[in-house]
Formats: C-alpha cells, structure tokens, sequence
C-alpha cells in the first residue's frame, strides 16, 4: 500500500498547531490557566488572532486539544512501562506504571496541572469529557495492575465491606465489563492505590517538598514499594 505523504501546506499546518499547543503551555506556567487566550497566543506568534481562529475556532477548542493531547502522551508512557516488565510480573508491572507517571509529571508540570490540578476559569469541556478515551486507558490500565496483583493482595485487604453501589456508576461498569471476577474491594483498591501514587506526585509538582528532600524520587519509589509490601505483592528482580 502506497504511503500517504502530508503536503507541505499539511505540514506547515501541523507544526503551526503544535507550537499554538506549545505557546500556550508556555503562557500558563508563566501567569496561570487564565493565561491560555487565542489572542495572547498571536501576540507571541507574530499571528492575527484571526489566523489563530483558523487552528482553533474558541479558546475551549484549545483547551479541550491540550488535555486531549497530554492526556494521551501520560497515558502512552505509563503503558510503555508497564509493558516492559513481564506479564507475570504483577509487582514490577505495578511499580513500572507508578514510576512513569511520576517521570511523566517532573518532565511536564503543566500538563499535570492541566489534567489534574488548576481549573481554567470558565472552560467548558464537550460532552463526555476533554479526553473519555485516555481516560478510560489509564482507568483499564490501572484496574489491570490490580486485577493481576489481587490474588497476592485480597488477603492483606481490611475487613471493610464494599458495595457496588459505594462507587461512580462509570467506574463499576468499566470494572465489571473488563474484569467481571473483581469484586468492589478490587475497585476501593484501585482508588487507594491512585492515591497512594498521585499525592507525592502532586506534592512535588506543586513544590510542597522542595524544602524537605533533595531526592523526591527516592522518596517516591519507597512509597510505591512500601504500598507493595502492605499488599504482599512481589516484585521481580526488584533493584534496592
């Protein structure tokens, strides 16, 4: 099948929406999200805010993209990680995911920000969401890890009993579908265990341990290996 070449106005198209991607970006780490404006963005490219309008027709256009786009790469990188370890690997699979995402959130602090911190004053999101499928991925993907460690994990768990009903409506569906022997202590798992894995994570991005450690990411790796060794989850070949 012959290849597809992108025409040079394609091209040129491409890379002018990557750097409005990247400008805006820029303006929300130096004055925040309400930094994010078309106009604002063809100030910095030398572009009327018409010619922006024919990238992005509103400023949620945008928005909505940036998500959709940081979103992905997250996502991306979290499976690329966790698909480096082998299947059998509940542990390492677990603490690979873990790892890339905090990797993910130091190298790209406003994408983090973006998908999981400051709203931005007066965005509307289209209906179902900025990024329904990224989400879902890093919903199944997560869910998978708990699912192929809870085996090793069910009998660490409390005595608290789970219902269906304590939990979203989507969530116990994307559980049920995918993984229809978990039960609802699968699901109070999972939560815990993104808990466990975004709150240093988000301390860091928002500089709440620059003056208490000097190796964050030391500090992270204990956290995830002290979460595995409470669920009784080996890792394989785990490094000290």
């Amino acid at each position: 099948m012959k290849e597809v070449v992108p025409s040079r106005r394609e091209r040129l198209r491409a890379e002018t929406s990557r750097e409005i991607k990247a400008i805006a970006l820029k303006l929300m780490a130096e004055s925040g999200p309400d930094g994010i404006s078309l106009r604002a963005i063809a100030r910095e490219m030398g572009m009327t805010a018409g010619a922006i309008y024919g990238y992005f027709a509103t400023r949620d256009d945008l928005i909505t993209t940036l998500i959709s786009d940081v979103y992905t790469d997250l996502v991306d990188q979290m499976e690329a990680a966790r698909d480096s370890k082998r299947e059998d690997d509940a542990g390492g699979r677990l603490l690979a995911w873990g790892e890339a995402f905090r990797e993910w959130a130091v190298a790209n602090p406003q994408g983090f920000r973006l998908i999981y911190g400051d709203p931005v004053n007066g965005y509307q999101p289209p209906e179902g969401g900025a990024a329904p499928e990224a989400e879902r991925r890093a919903c199944i993907g997560l869910a998978g890890l708990v699912a192929a460690a809870w085996p090793d994990a069910e009998p660490a768990q409390s005595n608290v009993h789970h219902r269906w009903s304590d939990f979203d409506p989507s969530l116990v569906a994307v559980f049920r579908e995918s993984f229809p022997g978990l039960p609802p202590a699968a699901v109070a798992l999972s939560l815990r265990v993104w808990g466990r894995m975004h709150g240093p994570v988000a301390l860091e991005i928002y500089g709440h341990f620059a003056a208490q450690t000097q190796h964050p990411a030391k500090l992270y790796r204990a956290e995830l290996l002290d979460l595995l060794a409470a669920l009784r989850i080996p890792v394989s070949g785990r490094r000290s």
